[in-house]
């Protein structure tokens, strides 16, 4: 995968976010950290909210953390922040994040990997995506 310089890349699982900007060019890519952004969980995700008819309260907590980043991510573009992004997650986390993509996301969106690469270093996500 090529990425346009100043692309943004997002790589999340159901509990952390990190924000990497491509700083080099299209052909030589080079992440840095981004400042990362405080995610704002919603809640109610996934269904209802008694243990009863919701015995697994952690994938509760996921989804709605994964819309959260969405909801984020949405604004952003909204207003004009990044014309560009990758979205790598963990497949559960990118189906649900998918789920909640605004249109102006949809169209930012350079490629999406399914996979969980929070906690690996940069140039593991560099290979990663240029292997896509």
């Amino acid at each position: 995968m090529i990425l346009p310089t100043d692309t943004i890349v997002a790589v999340a699982d159901g509990e952390k976010l990190h924000l990497f900007r491509n700083t080099g060019t299209e052909t030589e890519m080079s992440l840095v950290a981004a400042a990362d952004q405080d995610v704002e969980p919603v809640a109610g995700m996934g269904g209802s909210n008694s243990s009863a008819g919701n015995p697994d309260e952690s994938r509760v907590e996921e989804a709605g953390f994964a819309t959260g980043i969405v909801d984020m991510l949405n604004k952003r573009v909204l207003a004009g922040k990044f014309s560009n992004i990758v979205i790598i997650a963990a497949p559960k986390t990118l189906g649900e994040m998918r789920k909640h993509y605004h249109k102006k996301l949809e169209e930012a969106l350079v490629g999406e990997i399914a996979k969980d690469l929070t906690g690996h270093p940069i140039a593991d996500i560099e290979k990663t995506i240029l292997a896509a």
